[in-house]
């Protein structure tokens, strides 16, 4: 059931065949173009749903934006700052395309780190050096994180905040409100269909995606061990 004071994000990691060796278990949240293209048809006429991006793949560029433009629709892209140029990564100049063609870009990190495990040092890469980088592709301040795994403690909150993060993006598999600074997000699976799409925009989950809510969040903590 929609309600004004909620909205609905859905989290894309990889799009079609993988072109760059995938971490274990990465198969999980990479979807097919069929299921994508799928998932922009149901939306397209929602106004309660948002679209993110996380990881920073060459999908993103090659399949995920013309599609958003043939249906008139807007995402939020987070890349990684230190991986951009790499094989199946976005590259620098995708960065410029992502924003000259209305997208919003931020900072999902530098090297998918987990942010609860990082020191001093890893911290300042992955805070303040990935925000300049990708502030400077961009031409606008980096305000917004999705954080990687979904991974957090007061600790993670706190540095961002100190960060001046302004939206701080997660992938707990709830609505939110829309002024939320703690955003949920639900991620896209491999196996997602039509019944899947259907119960988290009704807001009616059944048992299999209650289920699956806690699977992923075993699943983010089990990535994000070093």
């Amino acid at each position: 059931m929609r309600t004004r004071d909620s909205i609905i994000t859905m989290t894309v990691h990889g799009i079609g065949p993988a072109v760059r060796p995938l971490d274990p278990g990465e198969d999980r949240t990479w979807v097919s173009v069929e299921q994508f293209e799928h998932v922009l048809d149901t939306v397209v006429e929602r106004d309660d749903v948002r679209i993110t991006f996380d990881d920073g793949n060459a999908s993103d560029i090659e399949i995920a934006l013309p599609r958003l433009l043939e249906r008139g629709l807007r995402a939020e892209f987070f890349v990684l700052a230190g991986l951009l140029g790499e094989r199946g990564r976005l590259a620098e100049a995708d960065v410029r395309e992502l924003v000259k063609a209305g997208m919003r870009v931020g900072s999902h990190g530098w090297a998918h780190r987990d942010w609860r495990k990082i020191d001093h040092r890893q911290a300042v890469e992955e805070l303040d050096a990935a925000h300049q980088r990708i502030s400077r592709l961009s031409g606008h301040p980096v305000t917004r994180v999705a954080i990687p795994f979904g991974s957090y403690d007061r600790h993670v909150l706190r540095r961002l905040r100190q960060a001046g993060v302004t939206r701080a993006y997660t992938s707990n598999g709830d609505r939110a409100r829309p002024d939320a600074w703690l955003q949920d997000r639900y991620t896209l699976w491999h196996d997602l269909d039509a019944k899947w799409t259907r119960q988290v925009l009704d807001g009616s989950p059944s048992l299999a995606l209650r289920a699956r809510k806690t699977a992923g969040r075993a699943y983010k903590r089990w990535r994000g061990m070093p």
